[in-house]
C-alpha cells in the first residue's frame, strides 16, 4: 500500500499533471464561450428558418414525446467547434516543439571496415610475401 501510495505522490507532482490541470480548468472556461456562442448567436441565426430558437426545435412524435433535435445539433456544433480549437492549440503547440529542437548534424561516418574478402586477399599477400622471403633466403 506504501507503494502505490509513494506512486501515486510521484505522479501527482510531476509537472505533467498540474499542466493538464491547468488545462481542464481554462477549457472548462472556454466551453462557457463555445456554449454562449452558440447558444447566444448561431442558434439564432439557424432559427430564423424555424421562427423560433435553434435549440428549442423538437421533432413531435406520438402522444407527448418528441425528439429535441435542436438541443442535440447545437451540442454537436459546440463539440466541433472545441475540438477544432484543441487541433488548432495541439498543432500551434507542435510547431513550437519543433522550433526549440534544433536539427542535430549527422555523426560523422566511421571509416567501412574491409570486408572479409579483403582482409583474406591482404592475408594472402602477406603469405606470398613471406614465401618469396624464405625461399630467398634458403637459396
Amino acid at each position: 500500500m506504501k507503494n502505490f501510495l509513494n506512486e501515486f505522490k510521484a505522479f501527482a507532482l510531476k509537472g505533467n499533471v498540474m499542466d493538464m490541470a491547468v488545462g481542464v480548468i481554462i477549457g472548462a472556461a472556454f466551453q462557457g464561450i463555445v456554449t454562449s456562442l452558440t447558444n447566444d448567436i448561431l442558434n439564432p441565426i439557424l432559427g430564423m428558418a424555424f421562427s423560433t430558437d435553434f435549440s428549442n426545435v423538437v421533432i413531435p412524435l406520438f402522444g407527448d414525446a418528441s425528439i429535441g433535435i435542436g438541443a442535440f445539433i447545437s451540442a454537436v456544433i459546440n463539440f466541433i467547434i472545441m475540438a477544432f480549437v484543441l487541433f488548432c492549440i495541439v498543432k500551434a503547440m507542435n510547431q513550437l516543439m519543433a522550433l526549440g529542437h534544433k536539427e542535430e548534424e549527422p555523426a560523422p561516418e566511421a571509416p567501412k571496415a574491409p570486408t572479409q574478402e579483403e582482409l583474406l586477399a591482404d592475408i594472402l599477400a602477406e603469405l606470398r610475401t613471406r614465401n618469396e622471403n624464405e625461399a630467398a633466403l634458403t637459396k
